[in-house]
């Protein structure tokens, strides 16, 4: 079940060593559909999911949080998620306050797909889509991402 909303959820971190290793990732640009954040300010949580979907699709990468720990982790009432972002810039506003240690962290789409989506299926943990300061945004199982990220095959008639 999604959630969205403005709830404030609490944090912790996770260590998310099965999931993924330290990887050296060159900077990428966001291309010229990325949206300005006031833009994405004034975006619903699903319009925001949409948008994420197709900045990681197009630039290959989702982005978190992480410090020495692990990852950062939300629990809402229901669900023990981790927060993704299209960019590093997005996830950057996140880690502000208590959250200032907190590094982004490239995770190409391709390993997030092989690796991180079963890992967080396994352990039952959630996808925070695209979460802003004031809004937790929409809260959904890694597969039901990893479907919209991967290109639907065309079925033989």
């Amino acid at each position: 079940m999604a959630y969205s909303g403005t709830m404030a959820p609490t944090f912790r971190f996770v260590t998310m060593t099965s999931y993924t290793e330290p990887i050296q990732f060159k900077e990428m640009n966001m291309t010229h559909k990325a949206k300005s954040l006031a833009e994405i300010d004034t975006m619903t949580p699903e319009a925001r999911y949409d948008y994420m979907v197709e900045q990681v699709k197009q630039e290959q990468v989702i982005w978190t949080l992480q410090d020495n720990d692990g990852c950062v982790m939300l629990t809402t009432e229901e669900e023990d998620c981790i927060p993704m972002w299209p960019s590093e810039e997005s996830a950057e506003l996140w880690a502000v306050d208590d959250w200032q240690d907190c590094q982004p962290l490239a995770i190409p789409l391709n390993e997030w797909l092989e690796r991180w989506v079963p890992g967080m299926e396994e352990d039952d943990l959630f996808v925070a889509v695209f979460p802003m300061q004031q809004d937790l945004g929409v809260v959904v199982p890694p597969y039901e991402v990893s479907q919209r990220l991967t290109p639907k095959s065309k079925s033989r008639h």
